[in-house]
């Protein structure tokens, strides 16, 4: 579920958001109560939940009587049955103890924070709208409060240096975070940042290496190309995206998949909300995948984690013909960016810090 509401747009963020106020985001809620009552009648029965992951824009800054009104219209419209993972996306200087509180009350036992720095001059730099105080205080109270924490970091910032990513990368398990998500700095088109690039940013490549090395060091697990874990803390709904599964998107801005059909909705506050108003979905985008198509994304996704493309398994959903194919390119990949064993195929830590150039033949 997209909750597209931020303090401000951050210069290089390509995500829908706006700053909206209380009565917009009400009437949001009113909407996506409206978008689910949608989908029970297309399914006939209330759709059953295995994941939940409410993201953003920033969904904390959303007030707490706002969420227990968003809850109850969750409670009345989904089937959680066993749910096994309720994910939160947060931002450090809206994220507040009462937002824990009520989250612990629910159905919430994760939290995303994007811290994105610890480092004060960083964070001003990526016009964050909070400092290393602020974020170091909110991942103390999550896992305080006995959520399972991840924390997004960034490299490849202007003036960063791999000393300054270490003690980032260092200060967020020694407050007791579980799951890091790192990520290169994008310059997205259609950004203040991707018209008018800043100069100066360095390299990536180190930084990413150095992260692959002293995360495993400290008992960490890539389990996917950007993502770090203890061992079973992966994000189970993640996986549901890297694993082909259905995900059910609602809000403006969200996406979907269900069994080769990709569709998304419409990128925009007021055309969502005319949309619901005709009691129509605000579906703006539909692919229906071909079957060599599926096969294909479905291969890449696999080998964004460490246990790869199971064999057995491809051929049992995709046939023989397509595993061949894929199988077949793979093998042209250097041998040391690979890892076979039992049946899989995987990329080696070598081969995730090229990956985008590997799979450019797959897709």
């Amino acid at each position: 579920m997209h909750l597209p509401f931020c303090v401000r747009k951050c210069p290089y963020c390509s995500f829908y958001s706006f700053r909206a106020s209380e009565e917009e985001m009400v009437l949001y809620l009113d909407a996506l109560e409206v978008e689910l009552a949608i989908w029970k009648d297309l399914c006939g029965r209330l759709p059953g939940v295995n994941t939940l992951y409410l993201g953003g824009g920033t969904p904390t800054v959303l007030p707490p009587r706002l969420w227990e009104r968003l809850m109850s219209l969750l409670d009345g419209a989904l089937d959680f049955g066993p749910c096994l993972e309720g994910t939160v996306e947060a931002n450090p200087g809206s994220l507040s103890p009462d937002h824990l509180h009520i989250f612990k009350e629910w159905r919430i036992n994760r939290l995303s924070v994007g811290v994105q720095s610890f480092d004060d001059h960083e964070l001003s730099w990526l016009a964050r709208p909070y400092d290393r105080h602020q974020a170091i205080e909110a991942i103390e109270r999550s896992v305080s409060a006995g959520f399972a924490v991840s924390v997004d970091l960034l490299f490849g910032l202007y003036g960063q240096t791999l000393r300054k990513w270490h003690e980032s990368v260092a200060l967020a398990l020694a407050l007791g975070v579980s799951h890091l998500s790192t990520y290169q700095l994008t310059l997205e088109p259609g950004t203040p940042w991707g018209s008018s690039p800043p100069e100066g940013l360095p390299d990536g490549y180190p930084f990413y290496r150095w992260v692959q090395w002293y995360l495993e060091k400290k008992g960490f697990i890539q389990y996917e190309i950007a993502s770090f874990s203890l061992p079973g803390k992966w994000c189970c709904h993640n996986l549901a995206y890297w694993h082909g599964g259905n995900v059910l998107g609602l809000g403006a801005g969200a996406w979907s998949y269900l069994e080769g059909l990709r569709f998304g909705n419409v990128n925009s506050y007021s055309s969502y909300m005319d949309s619901i108003a005709k009691r129509a979905l605000p579906i703006a985008f539909r692919e229906r995948l071909d079957d060599e198509k599926r096969a294909r994304e479905a291969a890449v996704l696999a080998l964004r984690t460490c246990w790869g493309i199971s064999t057995r398994n491809f051929v049992r959903k995709y046939g023989l013909d397509y595993t061949s194919k894929i199988l077949s390119l793979i093998g042209n990949f250097p041998e040391e960016c690979l890892v076979v064993r039992k049946g899989r195929v995987a990329l080696s830590k070598k081969g995730r810090r090229v990956a985008n150039a590997l799979w450019a033949d797959i897709i």
